[in-house]
């Protein structure tokens, strides 16, 4: 066989079935000339370096929440890594120390365990770290690293077994992300609140934002255009979800990836601009 027909063997299509033989190309085959390998890599960079920075986040447990600083106004803005806030670190705190709970270690760690539940098992991040970090496959026509094993190609299961099967808690995680975007406008809601009553400064504006990214992430979410459209025969009649469906959830959900990824890099810069007020690093300007 040819190079010519060895390749073009190699690019044809396999139909993918549960259970049936992995497709793609040949381990060694170069069916791309420009560079695929680029957005695989901003991903590991970009999902790592928020792994990295949320862990350190979490096990700071401190400097979470702008209340009555020393020589400063007085501002109600509490990091999305600490919401809601379980301890008396806070104003809003601690109706978990009122049941007798005493945390062993960061309080974080019980909060973030939900919408990181909800991002790890999301359809996009899924396809996300699948390409990027088990190279399954990294990009459209270029060779599947798990592929091969011994020469041969191995079945594909999909997500139809353990461990991958475990992603169908998907769906349940999104009711807990609803009720974590509620909390985060609240949230914004409180960063309304000055020592004088009533104004804005400029983490007001940022609050707002992080809260708004987040209502455009959760409610994109393939879960939610399923809640809307799925289980009827007729969407059509069912007229509010049919609206929500097509003018809210389907619309969003077309950027998913955007907002998948400004979302998160913002709930990020949320929390280091509260860091950053509690500890008196920065001073944040008021509008009014």
């Amino acid at each position: 066989m040819s190079v010519v027909e060895s390749e073009e063997h190699s690019a044809r299509p396999t139909p993918v079935t549960i259970g049936g033989t992995r497709g793609g190309p040949a381990l060694g085959t170069d069916l791309r000339k420009d560079r695929w390998w680029i957005q695989p890599a901003l991903i590991v960079f970009g999902l790592t370096g928020f792994a990295v920075y949320s862990t350190w986040a979490a096990f700071r447990n401190g400097h979470y929440w702008a209340g009555t600083l020393p020589g400063s106004d007085f501002r109600n803005y509490l990091s999305p890594f600490y919401s809601p806030c379980l301890t008396d670190g806070c104003a809003t705190g601690p109706f978990i120390h009122a049941i007798g709970f005493r945390f062993a270690a960061t309080p974080a760690l019980l909060i973030l365990v939900f919408p990181l539940g909800f991002r790890v098992t999301c359809y996009y991040y899924r396809k996300s770290y699948y390409r990027s970090f088990w190279l399954s496959p990294p990009a459209c026509a270029v060779a599947d690293f798990g592929s091969e094993v011994g020469g041969k190609r191995p079945r594909y299961k999909g997500e139809s077994r353990f461990p991958l099967i475990v992603q169908n808690v998907h769906r349940y995680f999104w009711y807990f992300a609803v009720l974590f975007a509620a909390l985060l406008t609240w949230d914004a809601i409180q960063a309304f609140r000055f020592h004088n009553g009533f104004g804005m400064g400029l983490g007001t504006l940022i609050f707002i934002v992080n809260a708004a990214l987040i209502w455009m992430y959760t409610l994109g979410c393939h879960s939610c255009r399923h809640l809307c459209g799925g289980s009827t025969n007729t969407l059509s009649k069912a007229k509010a979800r049919h609206w929500f469906w097509a003018n809210v959830a389907s619309k969003l959900n077309a950027h998913h990836q955007f907002f998948a990824w400004t979302s998160l890099i913002w709930i990020a810069m949320t929390d280091l601009y509260v860091f950053l007020i509690a500890s008196n690093a920065f001073h944040d300007p008021r509008f009014f």
